[in-house]
């Protein structure tokens, strides 16, 4: 029996309903077919978190299976908790033991954190079509405390839509964030695609 693939198909997600359906079918083959991809940015994100001086805990939203949580602790970052659209990838994740605490996501509800709860929050490959649109850059700032970092990266998918750029560059233009960290480089290298990775700090 041939291995399903999902990457051709994320991208092309439009209903939120699909995106948790899709994730939850990939959950057991989601490490292989990215790893087989050269799945570059949790390890470019987590790395530009340590370079720029971010701190614990650590708020991993969107962790999916946990490979951005494994770069994270590879960069020596503790605790991190993590949390998930996906009830798939929330049981990959947990059984990898790399998280304090994991909930899944209630689209529909406020993030469960209070402002400064975290010092730095991660969300790798998160922000994109066939993810979380761009508006969950707002959600995410508003649980961050002044001087908390956000790392995040966009992908090539979402440096092409200009709603993920315009609402990037909107609180860059209002002063609510620092801009301390921006590189362009793989993603997924062996289909071609890259992103870019920013560290904001929030003022």
């Amino acid at each position: 029996m041939t291995e399903k693939k999902y990457l051709d198909r994320v991208y092309d997600l439009e209903a939120r309903g699909g995106v948790e359906d899709l994730y939850d079918a990939w959950a057991q083959s989601y490490d292989k077919e990215l790893t087989e991809n050269g799945y570059a940015t949790p390890a470019r994100l987590a790395r530009a978190m340590r370079l720029t001086g971010c701190t614990g805990p650590v708020l991993d939203i969107g962790c999916g299976t946990g490979l951005s949580g494994e770069a994270l602790r590879a960069e020596g970052f503790d605790p991190i908790d993590g949390t998930d659209l996906s009830d798939g990838m929330l049981d990959v994740a947990r059984a990898k033991g790399i998280y304090r605490n994991l909930w899944r996501t209630d689209p529909k509800a406020p993030l469960p954190v209070n402002p400064g709860d975290y010092s730095s929050v991660a969300a790798a490959g998160v922000v994109s079509p066939g993810a979380a649109p761009a508006g969950m850059l707002d959600v995410i700032l508003d649980i961050l405390a002044p001087g908390g970092r956000l790392a995040f990266s966009y992908n090539d998918h979402a440096l092409h839509d200009p709603a993920y750029t315009a609402a990037l560059a909107r609180h860059l233009a209002d002063g609510s964030i620092t801009k301390i960290h921006e590189d362009h480089g793989p993603h997924l290298p062996e289909i071609g695609l890259n992103s870019t990775v920013y560290v904001i700090e929030k003022t």
